[in-house]
């Protein structure tokens, strides 16, 4: 399975032309009748000295500051704005217009973490409403109220992961 210097010449040549390793097998196969594996046509590759060229990068836009700022952009709090919607196109409430209900969510970690968790602890709302949260193994947030049935509010849910993620932060986790 030896090339002689007029082959190796040629697949050079093909290197030189941006065909890819892949491309070289098939080549060398219609060309010259060999049938290599691809790792092979990758030692050759390598023994001739020569690299297969890569795909140019593409250029990175370039979006200047001044022209994104003198786009106008659509005041998502304006009268008359567009609502969250459900799948039949129904504005439906999502509970972000509420304000909070008078109080702060106070996140606490515990000491030791409930069984099979990787960290836990608890949580008050701002309705004064308490739940356990755990993240577990793979990373999943997850929430158990001590009232059964009682679901935070959105506003009250994103203070608790923003609260939640500074007291971890600050636990050094």
């Amino acid at each position: 399975m030896t090339l002689d210097d007029l082959q190796k010449k040629e697949v050079r040549q093909w290197i030189d032309d941006g065909l890819k390793v892949a491309d070289i097998q098939k080549k060398l196969e219609e060309s010259f009748g060999l049938s290599m594996t691809y790792m092979e046509v990758r030692f050759l590759v390598d023994d001739l000295g020569v690299m297969p060229k890569d795909d140019p990068e593409p250029e990175p836009e370039v979006i200047d500051p001044a022209e994104e700022a003198a786009v106008p952009q659509p005041d998502p709090l304006a009268e008359g704005a567009p609502g969250p919607e459900n799948d039949l196109g129904e504005l439906v409430d999502d509970g972000m217009d509420a304000p909070p209900a008078g109080g702060k969510v106070s996140v606490t970690i515990d000491q030791l973490a409930r069984p099979g968790m990787r960290i836990s602890g608890k949580v008050t709302f701002s309705d004064q409403q308490s739940a356990g949260w755990y993240l577990d193994d793979y990373g999943q947030l997850g929430l158990s109220p001590d009232q059964e049935g009682y679901k935070p509010s959105q506003n009250d849910l994103m203070e608790f992961q923003m609260a939640l993620q500074a007291q971890l932060s600050r636990g050094g986790f």
